[in-house]
């Protein structure tokens, strides 16, 4: 281990915390809903013949989802009282 891992990991805690606390205070919800939502417009993409766009619009899907899962998980982490990142 180099004298500068030590500072990196730390620094990296307070950079992930900033981020759970504000993503923290988004409801989980939402991301379902922009992930439904984009389901949908890629859908009425491809309907219109917009075959790009659809695709685009389309794979926003996996990403959206993967981050409402990483933020609900992250709630549950604070309800158990294992992480101290979220307020």
């Amino acid at each position: 281990m180099t004298t500068t891992e030590p500072m990196m990991q730390k620094e990296e805690g307070k950079i992930t915390t900033k981020i759970e606390e504000r993503t923290g205070r988004v409801p989980s919800g939402a991301y379902l809903g922009l992930a439904i939502g984009s389901m949908l417009i890629s859908a009425g993409c491809m309907l219109a013949g917009k075959r790009q766009a659809a695709n685009f619009i389309g794979q926003w899907v996996p990403s959206l989802l993967v981050i409402g899962l990483y933020n609900k998980l992250v709630k549950i982490e604070h309800e158990m009282g294992f992480g101290g990142a979220y307020r």
